[in-house]
């Protein structure tokens, strides 16, 4: 079985990573840009709804 990768973008510092939905938060929970430290929902860094999608059914 294949593992399912979220793409995050930060939308202050424009850094974009990719992360497995096990090891991210909910995606209602405030997150921090792991480069600039801004705060925001998870939601407001997944790069697309469909990883925003992928983020909540594998949650």
């Amino acid at each position: 079985m294949e593992e399912a990768y979220v793409r995050l973008l930060c939308p202050e510092c424009t850094k974009d990573w990719e992360s497995t939905p096990n090891d991210l938060p909910r995606h209602d929970t405030v997150f921090h840009c792991p480069n600039c430290h801004a705060s925001r929902r998870l939601a407001e860094f997944t790069r697309t709804e469909r990883d925003l999608g992928t983020l909540k059914r594998l949650q």
